[in-house]
């Protein structure tokens, strides 16, 4: 068996070539070749250099029978806009070319975010939930847009077999994400009347399932398969690790506050994705269970990994904060709910924009 993956030079992607080149047991690929715009100091690949985005990428494809796409920008800093267009671009040029050249199967990674959060979810979600809908600039969007293009795919290339593998909010020594920088705020946000549950998948997890998949053919229910650490963390369980406290707002304070923030581009973080950090989306990772894959991080020790990753960082609502700002938002997230929010570092902010 072959494996090509995009994005091997770095992030997920070089995790997974470095897993699948120093494989346990017997089971290993007969070569693995790694797609990337530039090298890397890998040894045991075959490297083929190529943009994602680029049709040439169907010359670059011949032999492989696994192409494990990685290479996706998921930065909270990247203009939404632009990052939209490298995913959509990135995964239709992979689908498209990986079809043209008679690859017999493809995976992708996007997120369990496509299962939505809502206040009355079921904890676990069955693996074959709906997926929402949602036409949002935020990263949900982007990654409901992908799975749209492997529903077409299925259907336009019924000799190409697409999984999707949707990890929970990742952790891991090197990962800036919306989930990350919520837990350097200085509390956590919770909404009036509902309590959290928290589950988290390693970066290191993601690489091991991503490569189980590969090469055991794991495909899921309608082809989707979730990975996450088993079960989930209540808020006061993730309290009691992190040696955090939380602040209770009403939802529609919450959302209307993080709506202006998103607005003015002061905060990253859309309505939707607000909703993650509130309510839960707990998902049952039924098709690795039963395939015989299990996690080798719990949620606890995934937590406990994010809070050492980041150390001397500090985030409001999805924002990077400066020095300055942490005395600002911390004095006010002591002294009240809105302005824990960011509503009077977001009114400094602006005036600080107007005035210049």
């Amino acid at each position: 068996m072959v494996v090509a993956v995009t994005g091997a030079a770095s992030g997920v992607g070089r995790l997974l070539v470095q897993r699948l080149a120093t494989p346990e047991g017997s089971t290993a690929p007969r070569e693995i070749v790694a797609i990337d715009d530039e090298f890397a100091d890998l040894r045991g690949v075959t490297w083929r250099i190529a943009d994602v985005c680029d049709p040439g990428l169907v010359s670059r494809l011949g032999g492989v029978d696994v192409l494990v796409h990685t290479a996706d920008d998921r930065s909270p800093d990247t203009r939404p806009a632009d990052r939209r267009a490298h995913n959509i671009r990135a995964a239709q040029t992979v689908l498209t070319a990986a079809a043209a050249s008679g690859v017999p199967r493809v995976i992708l990674v996007t997120s369990t975010m496509v299962y939505g959060a809502s206040p009355d979810a079921p904890v676990p979600l069955p693996e074959d939930a709906p997926r929402v809908v949602d036409n949002s600039e935020g990263l949900m969007g982007d990654f409901a847009e992908v799975e749209a293009l492997a529903e077409r795919a299925r259907l336009a290339h019924p000799s190409l077999a697409v999984t999707v593998v949707r990890p929970a909010p990742l952790v891991g020594p090197d990962l800036d994400t919306l989930f990350s920088r919520h837990f350097s705020a200085p509390r956590l946000l919770t909404v009036k009347g509902h309590r959290q549950h928290w589950q988290f998948c390693h970066e290191d997890d993601l690489t091991s399932a991503l490569a189980f998949c590969a090469i055991h053919g794991v495909h899921g229910p309608d082809g989707v398969v979730a990975v996450a650490s088993e079960g989930s963390l209540s808020q006061e369980d993730v309290e009691a690790i992190t040696g955090m406290k939380h602040f209770e707002v009403p939802a529609n304070l919450a959302f209307g506050a993080i709506r202006r923030l998103h607005q003015a581009r002061i905060t990253p973080a859309a309505e939707g994705e607000l909703k993650f950090l509130v309510y839960p989306c707990v998902v049952d990772c039924a098709a690795l269970r039963e395939a015989g894959w299990k996690p080798g991080y719990g949620n606890e020790e995934a937590l406990e990994a994010l809070m050492a990753s980041k150390s001397g960082k500090h985030a409001l609502v999805g924002r990077s904060l400066g020095r300055k700002e942490v005395t600002i938002t911390a004095a006010g997230a002591a002294g009240a709910a809105a302005a824990a929010i960011g509503t009077a570092a977001a009114i400094r902010h602006l005036r600080r924009r107007k005035g210049g």
